[in-house]
């Protein structure tokens, strides 16, 4: 009769907290949600559409599998440009998923003959800018901050103006980085050019 009472007594308090434990379950959900990185750059004023791609990407149907930028993009020395993904890395899931739609076979025809896939690069730099992608990551800058949301975009295409000089100045003065036109310009941009000249 004692047992029995007693499970009574800690089904009727677990009864009780559970409440409470939904409750507080419930509440880190919007903790969560305003832990999403908040895009700094300006949105670019003109149109840019996503250039044409050697195979279909949808980086918001990989990013809501749980992949992360970093499980695609590398930065390899000197640390300049974010890398593509190697055909391995794609294949070490689509070895079986999807493997019978049409991009997915053309991915195994690039995989099976060890060629690269031919990824056109969304954002470019200008000449004579200097710029390290691994610089910022270390000063805690996020993708996101520059790069806009890019775990909405079906298809990726330059949405902000992280490349404008007026975007990266005033990133800078925002972050009390350095401002000085050195910081990324190196001028002669091309010694052995000034040297001929």
């Amino acid at each position: 009769m004692k047992t029995a009472l007693a499970i009574a007594s800690i089904l009727a308090l677990a009864a009780a907290a559970l409440p409470a434990l939904q409750s507080s379950a419930s509440a880190t959900v919007p903790q969560r949600a305003q832990q999403k990185v908040q895009q700094e750059v300006p949105n670019n004023p003109s149109p840019h559409p996503a250039p044409d791609q050697p195979l279909p990407y949808s980086h918001k149907t990989h990013l809501a599998l749980g992949l992360t930028c970093a499980t695609c993009h590398t930065n390899p020395d000197p640390g300049r440009l974010m890398t593509f993904p190697a055909t391995s890395t794609c294949m070490q899931c689509h070895k079986a998923t999807a493997k019978n739609k049409p991009a997915i076979q053309k991915l195994t025809e690039y995989s099976k003959s060890g060629e690269t896939i031919p990824w056109v690069r969304v954002y470019t730099l200008l000449p004579g800018v200097q710029w390290s992608h691994r610089r910022h990551l270390q000063a805690g800058m996020k993708c996101e901050m520059c790069h806009g949301q890019v775990a909405q975009m079906e298809r990726m295409s330059e949405v902000t103006s992280v490349t404008t000089m007026y975007s990266c100045y005033h990133c800078h003065q925002q972050h009390s980085a350095n401002t000085v036109c050195e910081t990324c310009h190196v001028w002669p941009a091309n010694p052995v050019e000034s040297s001929a000249r």
